[in-house]
């Protein structure tokens, strides 16, 4: 579902105090997905859509102290959470809408979002901004924690043809974006797709 931020603060404001109970056991696939993305002490990455904030310990661990963590949510909720759990501590936390960073183009190493491709309003349009702030050889993971037939058997659906994280409707919306997809894995306990920014 594609929604506008209202929609979003909507879905997510009401959930984010049980958001880490309702899922425990998600913290490994995170850090391995963390770990896929290469980082390199020193590197500046953004968790776009961070909600809770459960990739930035790994984020952080990935960094070192030398590193720049982004924690980015639209949802005052979620990042209250993220507080609450300790995890403000691996990053700087942003309250803002990833359509409209406040960052300087080219600020960041990589892009890491979990969750985030099925939320986003304009997704071809909210691509080009996290492709704007990554440098060229940046890389992007979008990530979840299980596959895409999982997540719609969880809420009662089936897959579509039209579903954005489809590799043939993916790849192009990437590449039109700045992005050009290196691996895709969907999996029954795995969603992630790297990419890397493209030469302006």
């Amino acid at each position: 579902m594609s929604d506008d931020p209202t929609h979003v603060q909507e879905f997510f404001g009401p959930r984010a105090a049980d958001w880490d109970a309702r899922f425990p056991d998600d913290g490994p696939a995170y850090a391995a997905a963390v770990a896929d993305l290469g980082l390199r002490p020193g590197d500046a990455v953004l968790d776009a859509g961070c909600g809770t904030g459960r990739a930035l310990p790994a984020l952080r661990a990935a960094v070192g102290p030398a590193g720049t963590v982004i924690g980015a949510d639209l949802t005052p909720e979620m990042l209250a959470e993220a507080v609450r759990a300790g995890r403000d501590g691996s990053a700087g936390l942003l309250l803002t809408d990833v359509a409209r960073l406040p960052l300087r183009d080219e600020a960041l190493d990589a892009v890491f979002g979990a969750g985030l491709i099925s939320h986003l309003a304009d997704p071809a349009k909210n691509l080009r901004e996290l492709a704007r702030v990554v440098r060229p050889g940046g890389q992007l993971a979008l990530f979840h924690p299980i596959g895409r037939a999982a997540l719609a058997a969880r809420h009662g659906r089936r897959i579509t043809d039209d579903d954005l994280r489809a590799e043939p409707n993916l790849r192009p919306l990437l590449s039109g974006a700045g992005w050009r997809m290196v691996s895709y894995v969907d999996e029954e306990d795995r969603y992630l797709v790297l990419a890397v920014r493209q030469d302006r």
